[in-house]
């Protein structure tokens, strides 16, 4: 019995030993690099900007107002809206703004569906690349343009660069800060390495007639962006990282429609986990597939506040042995293996260390530290989500938004 709790823990400490190495190294380089612009693309490609809009009116046409502020060519680029119980007078309104509407009724309505739909409405050649959006998105003026000169050379796919468009809450400080470490260590750095950019859901543009091959083949209810990325990345097909092309996204107000939102996420990470891991590791031995191999070993990796709360506990254990009981090292029972009690202690600080370092200069200032007040809370609901994930990946999970700036 006691070497099968030596075993446990053995494992425990090698899992979280793992994602706090992870998280360091890549974001050591996020930290330490500087992304290199491209030059200025004189080629301008054909956009078709697709915005899948279940309910949420006054959203939708916020942003699709926003939508003609580009310094980039009218003619060049199309707003669609597929519109999944909107009302008659928002559609109109859509219209007038110059909005190609698709209206669509499902039995279960899902964003895969939605984009599926209106790419049925684009007849092949019409446009060179497809961007997916999210109803509340928002481009930045020089979106377009920026994301026009990543094209050069003509990528399969690339992720643009997601920012808060509100930060006016605590909840909504951390997410803001969430979206921007992960931008940091999953896409930045990552570009930076010669691996594959992290998808986030919108902000990602594709060559049309590949996007439109790859969609027939998912039907997924949540987490259709990580369907897409292990289906690109199995065909060794590389995801680019666009850092200044904006997108404006809105970040999460409060704690109901926070743990929803992370409920879906670790549904289908989790999802995704079981069903490629083998997959994953073959194609990594066999054809030397890095890519979809990282890929999915991200999805072993715990939620960055999860991991900060659970180093701290292991910390905080370890004290208690070292200053009551006067141990200095963990004897692992039944096996030939001790740990260094004063190393593990330093764990929580490399990973505060590491989300310092992924943190962007704008976010470093007095209201995200006001913020950081809610981790532990935070932590808590993320751990308890972690229970309520049955069925999740099955069901579609809306998440309202508010239209606040």
């Amino acid at each position: 019995m006691s070497e099968l709790f030596g075993f446990i823990i053995l494992i425990l400490l090698l899992y979280v030993h793992l994602n706090v190495l992870y998280i360091f190294v890549f974001s050591l380089v996020a930290s330490f690099s500087r992304t290199k612009k491209p030059a200025f693309n004189t080629v301008q490609n054909r956009f078709i900007l697709q915005y899948p809009a279940y309910k949420g009116d006054e959203v939708i046409l916020d942003s699709i107002r926003h939508g003609k502020n580009q310094d980039y060519p009218e003619h060049l680029y199309t707003i669609q809206v597929i519109a999944d119980q909107l009302q008659e007078s928002t559609i109109a309104e859509l219209s007038s703004l110059g909005a190609q509407v698709v209206e669509v009724h499902f039995d279960k309505s899902t964003k895969a569906r939605s984009l599926n739909a209106g790419l049925a409405e684009i007849q092949p050649g019409a446009y060179d690349y497809a961007v997916i959006m999210d109803i509340d998105n928002i481009m930045d003026p020089h979106f377009l343009q920026n994301l026009n000169n990543h094209l050069a050379d003509r990528p399969t796919i690339v992720q643009a660069h997601r920012v808060a468009k509100n930060m006016d809450t605590h909840m909504a400080v951390l997410d803001a800060l969430s979206e921007e470490i992960n931008n940091s260590i999953f896409r930045k750095a990552h570009v930076q390495l010669g691996l594959s950019s992290a998808l986030i859901g919108s902000g990602i543009a594709m060559q049309l007639e590949k996007y439109r091959e790859l969609m027939t083949q998912i039907e997924a209810v949540g987490g259709f962006d990580k369907e897409m990325e292990v289906r690109l990345l199995k065909a060794k097909t590389p995801i680019r990282y666009a850092e200044d092309a904006l997108v404006l996204d809105e970040k999460v107000q409060d704690k109901v429609i926070f743990e929803n939102q992370r409920k879906r996420w670790l549904s289908a990470q989790f999802h995704y986990l079981k069903l490629h891991f083998g997959d994953a590791l073959k194609e990594l031995v066999l054809k030397a597939n890095v890519d979809y191999f990282n890929k999915v070993l991200q999805f072993l990796l715990l939620p960055r506040v999860l991991l900060l709360g659970l180093t701290f506990l292991i910390a905080g254990f370890i004290m208690i042995l070292f200053f009551i009981f006067g141990i200095h090292y963990l004897e692992i029972p039944g096996l030939s293996v001790h740990m260094d009690l004063l190393n593990e202690i330093s764990l929580p600080f490399v990973v505060l260390l590491s989300l310092y370092l992924a943190t962007p200069g704008y976010l470093r200032n007095k209201r995200s530290m006001a913020a950081l007040r809610q981790i532990p809370q935070t932590a808590w609901l993320i751990f308890l989500t972690l229970f309520r994930l049955k069925g999740a990946n099955k069901s579609f999970i809306h998440t309202p938004h508010s239209n606040k700036k």
